[in-house]
């Protein structure tokens, strides 16, 4: 029923730029502070982990870029938004499902899964990489104003560091699981909230299940596509 072709197309749009708004953009701001620190703080890691001067203080960059790509922007980016989204969308629908609005909907005729879970499923799977590529730049951000306050590499070779050897395939593979985690993240806390059941505290728990559960299946399919594409 979720994916079942909508029966007016102008109000799933309208629910898809309402969700998207919801979902994506409001997650735009605690995205880009955790990626600014997070890319200041893999700079300053990685430098006092290559003090050897045979070394050069480029692969500083280069590394730090690696890091962010491959793993940080997607993964831990997810496991984040998993409390944030999960938490957002679960309490919705659930407190819909105990105060029988969704039972209204059914009542009427209303497709209830499809008007409130699929536009939420859609939003986050298409728009979800794109959180992942903002968190990718300030990160690298993040990074150079750390050089450049603190001087603890050359500028110039943190640049030299971030273009050298660039794969744009890791782009698109920490694109597809940023895309396949919201997507994990909004359905499974919509399929916990549409079920809740018992009252206020049951939204709760329902809410805690599905954090749990997709922070688990994050990191499982984290491991599964890491094996499956770069090994």
């Amino acid at each position: 029923m979720v994916f079942k072709k909508p029966e007016k197309w102008r109000i799933f749009w309208r629910q898809f730029i309402v969700e998207s708004d919801k979902l994506i953009i409001s997650s735009i701001l605690i995205v880009a502070v955790i990626s600014v620190f997070l890319g200041g703080v893999l700079v300053i890691q990685t430098a006092s982990n290559l003090e050897n001067p045979v070394i050069d203080k480029m692969y500083i960059g280069y590394m730090v870029r690696e890091s962010l790509i491959l793993e940080f922007c997607s993964t831990m980016m997810a496991l984040i938004l998993a409390g944030k989204m999960g938490s957002n969308i679960s309490s919705e629908i659930g407190s819909m499902r105990i105060s029988e609005q969704i039972d209204a909907m059914d009542m009427m005729g209303v497709n209830s899964a499809g008007f409130l879970v699929l536009p939420k499923v859609i939003a986050t799977t298409v728009l979800g990489p794109l959180l992942m590529l903002l968190s990718f730049s300030l990160g690298l951000l993040g990074g150079w104003i750390v050089v450049d306050l603190t001087q603890i590499i050359p500028t110039a070779s943190y640049v030299t560091g971030i273009k050298y050897c660039y794969n744009g395939f890791y782009a698109f593979y920490s694109a597809f699981k940023m895309s396949l985690f919201c997507f994990m993240i909004s359905s499974i806390a919509a399929f916990n909230g549409y079920y809740a059941s018992g009252g206020s505290l049951g939204v709760g728990r329902s809410s805690t299940r599905s954090i749990v559960v997709t922070s688990i299946l994050i990191l499982m399919f984290d491991l599964i596509i890491t094996q499956l594409w770069l090994y």
